[in-house]
């Protein structure tokens, strides 16, 4: 079977740093890539966070603090590929779009379609007030011409069915050539569902040949849907932003703990681990 690209998803934007144990800082940030390396990842997935003291919860399109990251990622974790965030709500995204022409990460997330983001609380009252992730074609078409002008790769990030089909139509409009990388988001309370007996289903709706991996958000219950994915040939990806929990349910404290379960996870489907060459190799194909 072919070699599997694990990315590490390093902080998230919505983990706050006085509540869970995520990096924030350039060093913080090389510190949790480098122990995400060394168990076996070859892709970094970045969100930035504001330096000022008390506002590490709070997110930054700073262009000069995402190449001090990426720099720092990239002499911590020597030929390591960095997927850059670029999810906004609103009109004004232009600063997102900035951060990766100025900075040309390897890859940058390309949110697929919109969404009602919500979620509950046990008395069902709001978690946080709701909003619609808003991601209109014209929006994609913005970021797909910012990324790859920039000579970076395109991850479609797609919370619901309806958004995994639009990636098919995008690329049969013209919108962007070449192979979808293509990234299932399931585990979000108004999106997909964790379940793998989706999987498959989502994979048939993905472009084909496209390249797809699953980003899993929940607990102990989503290592079984990773497993899943290994076997029916997807890329893996975990991290703090997904989930802060082993299959056993042990909260963790670091990415390493998290790659090296998803490394065991990979194994255990036959699958090998690429390296960071072989993962750019994957991505030029």
């Amino acid at each position: 079977m072919s070699k599997v690209m694990i990315t590490c998803a390093l902080n998230g934007v919505l983990t706050d740093p006085k509540q869970h144990s995520v990096p924030v800082t350039p060093a913080e940030m090389a510190a949790e890539a480098k122990r995400a390396y060394e168990a076996g990842a070859s892709i970094m997935h970045i969100h930035l966070r504001q330096q000022g003291e008390g506002k590490g919860h709070l997110p930054s399109w700073d262009i000069a603090l995402s190449k001090e990251v990426q720099a720092a990622i990239r002499e911590a974790c020597p030929g390591v590929i960095v997927n850059h965030t670029t999810g906004t709500v609103g009109p004004d995204y232009q600063a997102a779009l900035d951060v990766v022409t100025e900075t040309r990460p390897e890859m940058a997330a390309c949110n697929a379609g919109s969404l009602n983001y919500l979620k509950l609380k046990r008395d069902g009252s709001w978690a946080w007030p709701p909003m619609l992730f808003d991601n209109t074609p014209q929006k994609v078409q913005h970021f797909i011409d910012a990324i790859t002008g920039a000579g970076s790769v395109p991850e479609f990030e797609c919370f619901d069915t309806g958004i995994v089909r639009s990636v098919g139509m995008y690329q049969a409009n013209g919108m962007f050539k070449g192979t979808a990388q293509v990234n299932f988001v399931m585990g979000v309370a108004s999106g997909m569902p964790a379940r793998g007996d989706l999987l498959p289903i989502l994979k048939d709706l993905a472009p084909e040949n496209s390249r797809w991996q699953v980003t899993a958000i929940g607990r102990a219950e989503i290592w079984a849907l990773h497993m899943l994915a290994a076997e029916l040939g997807g890329h893996l990806r975990t991290g703090l932003e997904d989930t802060f929990y082993l299959p056993n349910g042990e909260k963790v404290t670091s990415n390493g703990v998290l790659i090296e379960e998803m490394a065991r996870v990979a194994r255990s489907a036959g699958r090998d681990i690429a390296s960071p060459a072989e993962a750019r190799a994957i991505l030029s194909a």
